[in-house]
């Protein structure tokens, strides 16, 4: 759906910083051409999880579940998703990472497709130690930047460990993971072992002294139209290069920061998110199957 770009814009800026929601109503009004115009445009802006679901929950082909696992310091809430059908040999694992919001309906869909694809797949829930990501965007946003940022990397990071040990593991692991959670995934490939391939999707890049210690192949999934994020790829491609880290950068032209996220139709690409989900599906099975 195409929405004007200064529409996007702001609802980008809405759920990256603290800006309150009367005050992104009340631009988004002003963009828009008043208050009607502002509530018609504002069903394509924020989720509709049903809408954007792709693999039901009681889909026959896997296995989903929410439950507890021990992180370094109490609880983790989490998702996991893994295949269903027949016996099998043991799998690889994938961890899930949400975005700035805590673990939520499109993430765990996320990590059912992931199952599909033949994966153990777990999602963590950063928020666990503030009792949980709520279900509102807003106070979900506000709650992940009210929570110790340390505490959340560190809970959502012990899922490579989870992973590690599960009886179906065959000690293979990847990480996935957008917005917050792409520049995390490559924080774990870098700061946790046992990680053997990451892939980011418009996510914050490493710095060069990080980079240094990447061992793993990356695959990078980037918007055309995303300026905060961009401003740093230069120098990370710069710095993969120096280090001889395998990579895989794509742009894909035209798209908005968040064009994987089906859930918000406004900036959902379709296009851009299906050729960007079958490269991920590819590279793990590259790095993580053959």
């Amino acid at each position: 759906m195409t929405v004007d770009r200064r529409i996007v814009d702001l609802y980008n800026e809405y759920v990256h910083t603290a800006l309150p929601r009367r005050a992104f109503l009340e631009r988004l009004a002003k963009i828009a051409g008043g208050t009607a115009a502002a509530l018609a445009v504002l069903p394509v802006l924020e989720p509709n999880y049903a809408y954007a679901q792709q693999v039901k929950p009681d889909d026959k082909r896997i296995k989903g579940e929410h439950l507890e696992f021990g992180g370094p310091q109490g609880p983790v809430k989490a998702y996991v998703a893994r295949p269903k059908a027949g016996k099998r040999d043991k799998m690889a694992g994938v961890l899930v990472i949400h975005e700035n919001r805590g673990l939520n309906e499109h993430i765990e869909d996320v990590a059912r497709r992931v199952a599909l694809a033949g994966y153990l797949a777990l999602a963590p829930d950063g928020l666990s130690v503030a009792g949980g990501a709520p279900k509102d965007q807003e106070a979900a946003r506000d709650l992940f930047a009210k929570t110790d940022g340390a505490r959340i990397a560190a809970d959502v990071l012990s899922g490579v460990q989870w992973l590690a040990a599960d009886a179906s593991s065959n000690g293979k692991l990847g990480v996935v993971g957008f917005c917050y959670g792409g520049g995390l995934a490559l924080r774990a490939a870098v700061e946790t072992v046992g990680v053997d391939a990451a892939v980011c999707f418009y996510g914050r890049q490493l710095s060069a002294d990080d980079t240094k210690r990447l061992k793993v192949p990356v695959l990078l999934n980037y918007a055309g139209d995303d300026e905060r994020v961009n401003a740093g790829i230069a120098e990370f491609r710069a710095a993969l290069d120096a280090n001889k880290v395998p990579y895989s950068l794509n742009m894909y032209p035209g798209t908005q920061h968040g064009f994987h996220n089906d859930s918000s139709a406004a900036r959902y690409d379709e296009t851009a998110a299906k050729l960007a989900w079958s490269r991920t599906i590819e590279f793990f099975d590259t790095y993580l199957k053959k």
